[in-house]
């Protein structure tokens, strides 16, 4: 059994009386954290099972009279529902028991789907639950595989440290291959001649078909050359007009395409950061797949060192996003930006977070130098009172004062 990170903040929760509902895209490993912190006598509906959850369609009533045929005489029994989303129904269920009596059980909902919820109107428990929400391997889970490069204590205002670090960590791996097959557990723990086509699986069986059930998507071929698309272009600032004369469909159909990918989970946008003097800046927003390795696959492509190296700097540095925003929403309060001028002038990304604003760029570089930062000290100028430093995140051994308001990090010390 391997640690994740957000284990030990999960459990302190789910000790409390409320509903709890965590959320994340399939094989984040949910359910597998789920079931380690729960007692074993939890009473468990597994909706994925497409005879349960057809069951339950036919008889909503039936959940409650299961919760409620656990003894009275014993509080806070762990009732756990697996993909929920696939029966709104049982949302309002919870809430009737749960208002009956909040303390004889303890409802844990998990799911990998908010459009479900989101176009029925689900009732989401507004003032009764928690909602959590897991992601892929950080690198707090997931420990360097080269012994030579040493943790340094990291400046970023993220409390993660060695102090932190998990007991039983994931397999170590190298840059190269985390750039390659990303950090979904089960592709992490596979054997390497799998990973590949573990992720093409991941990438037919959930990104189509899950999404064409979820979605009732008509013209399907038209969202899989969609996919592949927005994956190809996952990094980069969205431009809805190439997408849509790509693929072939309108603007309109290529937004909801991308909102449906948010609501899977398997997707979310940077923002741009509009507070700024400056008249020529880019409002779009970037979009990152949640995984990497998920992304080459959906993309049509081989995930593999090779590809990777093809073109390192630009995958280096949707990793880099991933992690950020990963991180950023384990911490809750704060929020993930980007800037572009439209003469390209780009910040990649800026953390704000408690008023304080860090800019980060991202170099595939072994020796980075203060040009590399010119952008950050731009905006370092511009923003003096809530940004004082910048970061170069980048392949140095050790970091680096490039400027005195400018450090050089590398990767293993974000």
């Amino acid at each position: 059994m391997f640690d994740r990170w957000y284990a030990s903040a999960l459990q302190s929760k789910l000790g409390r009386p409320f509903v709890h509902l965590l959320f994340g895209a399939r094989q984040t490993g949910k359910s597998t954290l789920l079931n380690s912190l729960m007692p074993e006598d939890v009473l468990r509906f597994n909706l994925a099972d497409p005879h349960e959850r057809s069951r339950h369609l036919a008889n909503p009533g039936e959940f409650a009279q299961a919760c409620r045929s656990l003894p009275s005489d014993r509080k806070g029994q762990f009732v756990f529902v697996d993909e929920a989303q696939s029966v709104p129904s049982i949302f309002d269920a919870v809430q009737m028991l749960y208002d009956a009596d909040k303390s004889r059980w303890r409802f844990v909902l998990c799911g990998s789907s908010a459009r479900k919820l989101r176009l029925t109107g689900a009732n989401l428990l507004p003032g009764r639950s928690f909602v959590h929400h897991l992601f892929p391997l950080t690198l707090a889970e997931q420990p360097v595989k080269e012994a030579r490069l040493a943790h340094a204590a990291t400046p970023l205002p993220f409390p993660w440290s060695d102090g932190n670090a998990a007991k039983h960590p994931f397999p170590a791996w190298d840059l190269l291959t985390r750039l390659a097959y990303g950090g979904l557990p089960g592709i992490v723990t596979a054997d390497q001649q799998d990973r590949a086509g573990l992720l093409r699986g991941y990438a037919f069986v959930h990104l189509e078909e899950e999404i064409r059930r979820e979605a009732l998507v008509r013209d399907w071929g038209a969202f899989v050359r969609f996919l592949q698309l927005a994956a190809a272009e996952s990094g980069q600032i969205l431009n809805y007009a190439n997408i849509s004369q790509e693929a072939g469909i309108s603007q309109p159909t290529v937004k909801g395409y991308y909102q449906l990918l948010e609501d899977m989970f398997v997707g979310v946008r940077v923002s741009a950061y509009a507070k700024s003097p400056r008249k020529n800046l880019l409002a779009t927003p970037k979009f990152l797949f949640f995984d990497l390795g998920v992304r080459h696959a959906a993309a049509g492509l081989n995930p593999s060192p090779d590809l990777v190296k093809a073109n390192p700097g630009a995958v280096f540095e949707q990793w880099v996003g991933i992690e950020l925003w990963n991180r950023l929403q384990y911490l809750g309060g704060g929020k993930l930006y980007h800037q572009r001028t439209r003469d390209g002038a780009e910040v990649d990304f800026i953390i704000e977070q408690r008023g304080r604003l860090t800019p980060i760029e991202v170099k595939w570089t072994e020796n980075p130098s203060v040009s590399d930062a010119r952008h950050l000290l731009a905006f370092l100028n511009e923003k003096p009172k809530e940004a004082k430093h910048g970061y170069v995140i980048c392949r140095c051994p050790r970091p680096l004062q490039l400027h005195e308001q400018i450090t050089a990090l590398p990767w293993f010390c974000l």
